[in-house]
């Protein structure tokens, strides 16, 4: 983690220094992804949050002769894009569009069986589900820390919040998601065997949690 923020920093000062080109071409394929699916936390909408993404680029370019004091370029782009996406929900808020995105649980699939293969799936699509409906702040910090593996203090950084807020919200966002899923168990018509893989899943997820 640690390189590679090193990596940005050192891309981003020969961008603001430089005016290096391809160094800026390689600092925008290293956030790109991670920025428009944070965006996309907010907007629920692809195209509308690549444009945001790279509207910030294009701006951060324009004006790199005056951000050459910024020493967290990848937080900076984070809080940028939210900024950018805040405003876009204020100027078209009267648009509700219904978010679909693909599970990034996929190697967790046992392939060798396609009968575990199936009930997997519909697992993860339901903690995807429930993922969705955490409440919006519960909801983006799980995702930087869980997807985007960044710490407390940068989640505070990037949400102008203290790591303190950070570690309550993603607490109850792990209490609402255990509690969802073990309700989905339930009602759910699966097995036995099933029922265990989704106790191993969140047995799977508290220790992650608690590593943190």
């Amino acid at each position: 983690m640690d390189n590679k923020k090193d990596h940005i920093l050192s891309l981003w000062q020969q961008v603001c220094f430089n005016d290096d080109v391809k160094a800026f071409e390689s600092f925008y394929y290293l956030l790109y992804n991670a920025l428009v699916k944070f965006s996309m936390m907010y907007i629920h909408q692809k195209e509308e949050a690549e444009e945001i993404v790279t509207e910030v680029f294009v701006k951060s370019w324009i004006n790199r002769g005056n951000m050459q004091h910024i020493q967290r370029p990848d937080t900076y782009f984070f809080v940028a894009v939210k900024n950018q996406s805040l405003n876009y929900l204020k100027k078209y808020s009267s648009i509700h569009v219904v978010p679909v995105e693909d599970s990034g649980e996929a190697n967790l699939i046992d392939t060798a069986n396609p009968h575990i293969q199936l009930e997997k799936k519909e697992l993860h699509f339901y903690l995807d589900q429930s993922i969705n409906a955490l409440p919006q702040q519960c909801r983006i910090i799980f995702k930087l820390i869980k997807e985007d593996g960044l710490k407390y203090k940068e989640v505070a950084e990037i949400l102008n919040i203290s790591p303190r807020t950070v570690q309550t919200q993603l607490c109850r966002a792990m209490q609402k998601l255990s509690v969802s899923l073990a309700g989905y168990s339930v009602r759910s018509s699966i097995g036995n065997d099933s029922l265990l893989n989704i106790l191993m899943l969140l047995a799977f997820a508290k220790i992650f949690f608690l590593a943190l």
